[in-house]
Order: structure tokens, then C-alpha cells, then sequence
């Protein structure tokens, strides 16, 4: 009998669907999508044809995280640096344009319930604060006309308002729930408000993570270490530069277009996959590269996503898959 629980995997094959039929489970929760491209047929000609058509046939739900976990300060590449036991983390490479900043002005007696109503609703987390805004006073005036309803001053005449300004920041994400919260607590019949997209990098989300070695491992030990950390069938890596490595950049799955990122920023070597023959070229002396293998850097995504769950959602439950989805094996 089938029963509300998930299979965590990093991906989705047909051995991983027969685990959730197996358990009874309802859900395969994987790190990477099965589907890259739209589906036309469904004939069972590959294996992610055939995956999909036995996940359907058992009413078993399929959810993708991928890019999402990627690119958090606390997701994937947080898991390979707490396995290498790097200290003072940040993302490699943040985003930009993905802040909005919203001001607003209110009369100064509706002033706190309306800055009240946008930290519920998600808005003035920075970092490790929350409720951060600016508030400011001054004055503000219009004219209502014969169709309008003031909350205060007179139709027809111009009205002199003291007013408040107030300004927070939000993720993109968050600016629809932020406005809906502005305009059902601000009095006024037309709220007035700006959405301004800032340019500011935001530092918990983006690309890759950098961090330092409490102590400085001399070059070949610390690729050893590397290969035993991440359970690494081999480590490819290009010529060393220097005797010892003190500073790490790194990037679970295919993370080549970090590289430069890495070498801007002073890390010793780079810690990711995927990398082409011609790409470890481009270390040019400056860096080292290391290309552990697609699954080795993100095999530990399971444990992420298993733990996190059993914090969000105790009583659901869950099962850390079986079956090892590499395809690659090595000698």
C-alpha cells in the first residue's frame, strides 16, 4: 500500500523508482532533474522515458531541486566545504539584481503597522538581522479629486500630510507578498510606493564558496585528503603552483565557468567537475585545478536534504536512497 513518504536521491533513475515502489513511498525527492530537454513521445526508448512512464504508472511524484540548493549559502557547496573542514565560508561568485528595495510613504500614525506588516511578510532580512529598514520623516501633499475617498484632507483642495518614509529590502521573490502586505495595512486609497532594483551583490546566494584550511596542507597531502574527503575514485588535477594549500575555492557539479572567479580571488586550487582537456589549460600557472567527478561532489547532497527534512518535517518520512546513480566507475 502505498504511503506519504519520499525517496531521497541526487537523481532519478528507474532503480530509484523500483525503491520507491518497493517502500510504498509516493515521492522521489533528487537533486538533479531527470528531464533537461521537453519530452514528445513516450515510447520507453531511453532510460528517462522509462523512468517517467514507471513513476506515473505508480502515482510516484518526482521533484527536482538542482540549481536552487546550488546556489545557497547553506546547500551544496557548504556540504564539500564542511567535509574539507574550510572555515570562513562565502558564496565564490554572488548574484546581483536579485534585491529590491521598496519605500513607501504613510502618515506617521500608521507608520508601524504598516513597517510591521512588511517584516511579517518577509521583507528587512539581511544576513544574520532581521526587521532592518530606514525610517524617515517629512512632508508630504496631493490634491484629491471628486472620484476619490481620502483617509484624510478634502476633495478639491491640496492637502498638506506629515509623513513617513519608510524603506526595506526584499529578494525578488518575496516583492509580490511584500506589496500585497504594504497595500492591505497603508491607509491611503492610492499607495504610493517605489521598487527599485539594486545593484548590490547578495552574498547568500550565487555560485561556488570559497574558505581557508585552518592550517596550510603541503599540495600532495592535501590532494590525498581530498580524494579520502570525497570518497574520489581519482582526482585530475593540473600542475601544482605552490608547495602548500591555505586557501580553497570550490563548486559542486559542472563549475569550469567559476574558474576565473577562483583565480581573482586568490584560491590555490579549485575544487570541482566536468572540466574539458583544452579548460585545464586555462589554470595557467596561477591556479590549481581539481576535478574530483560530477557525483563525488555532490553525492553528499543526500545527507543534506535528509537532515533537513527530518528538521523541517519530523513526522514525514523519508529514506537516503540505496542505490549508488554514478555512472561512472573507475579502475
Amino acid at each position: 500500500m502505498k504511503s506519504n513518504g519520499a525517496v531521497i536521491s541526487l537523481d532519478c533513475t528507474e532503480a530509484v523508482v523500483d525503491e520507491a515502489i518497493e517502500l510504498g513511498f509516493n515521492t522521489i525527492i533528487a537533486h538533479h532533474p531527470i528531464v533537461f530537454s521537453g519530452l514528445k513521445r513516450f515510447t520507453g526508448r531511453n532510460y528517462v522515458e522509462r523512468t517517467i512512464i514507471k513513476a506515473i504508472k505508480h502515482d510516484i511524484a518526482i521533484i527536482s531541486i538542482h540549481t536552487n540548493l546550488d546556489n545557497v549559502l547553506h546547500g551544496v557547496n557548504a556540504q564539500i566545504a564542511e567535509k574539507l573542514g574550510l572555515i570562513n565560508c562565502s558564496i565564490l561568485d554572488p548574484i546581483k539584481e536579485k534585491l529590491f528595495k521598496i519605500v513607501t510613504f504613510v502618515p506617521h500614525t500608521h507608520a508601524q503597522d504598516v513597517l510591521n506588516a512588511m517584516f511579517a511578510s518577509g521583507a528587512g532580512n539581511i544576513g544574520n538581522y532581521s526587521e532592518c529598514g530606514f525610517v524617515s520623516e517629512g512632508t508630504g501633499s496631493f490634491k484629491p479629486n471628486e472620484k476619490s475617498n481620502p483617509h484624510t484632507g478634502q476633495k478639491g483642495l491640496r492637502h498638506v500630510e506629515t509623513e513617513t518614509k519608510l524603506e526595506v529590502i526584499c529578494p525578488k521573490w518575496l516583492v509580490e507578498n511584500v506589496k500585497k502586505a504594504l497595500f492591505e495595512a497603508h491607509p491611503y486609497e492610492e499607495v504610493p510606493y517605489e521598487i527599485i532594483v539594486l545593484d548590490n551583490k547578495w552574498e547568500e546566494i550565487g555560485a561556488g564558496m570559497i574558505g581557508e584550511l585552518s592550517t596550510a596542507m603541503e599540495t600532495s597531502e592535501f590532494l590525498s585528503f581530498l580524494k579520502d574527503k570525497m570518497n574520489a575514485g581519482c582526482v585530475k588535477y593540473t600542475a601544482p603552483i605552490s608547495k602548500s594549500i591555505s586557501k580553497v575555492a570550490l563548486c559542486g557539479g559542472s563549475g569550469s565557468f567559476l574558474l576565473d572567479k577562483a583565480i581573482q580571488k586568490g584560491a590555490d586550487i579549485f575544487i570541482s567537475s566536468d572540466f574539458k582537456y583544452h579548460q585545464f589549460f586555462d589554470a595557467d600557472g596561477r591556479i590549481i585545478i581539481a576535478d574530483i567527478g560530477h557525483f563525488e561532489t555532490e553525492q553528499f547532497t543526500i545527507d543534506l536534504l535528509s537532515a533537513w527534512f527530518a528538521e523541517k518535517f519530523p513526522i514525514f518520512a523519508t529514506h537516503k536512497t540505496g542505490v549508488v546513480t554514478n555512472p561512472i566507475n573507475y579502475l
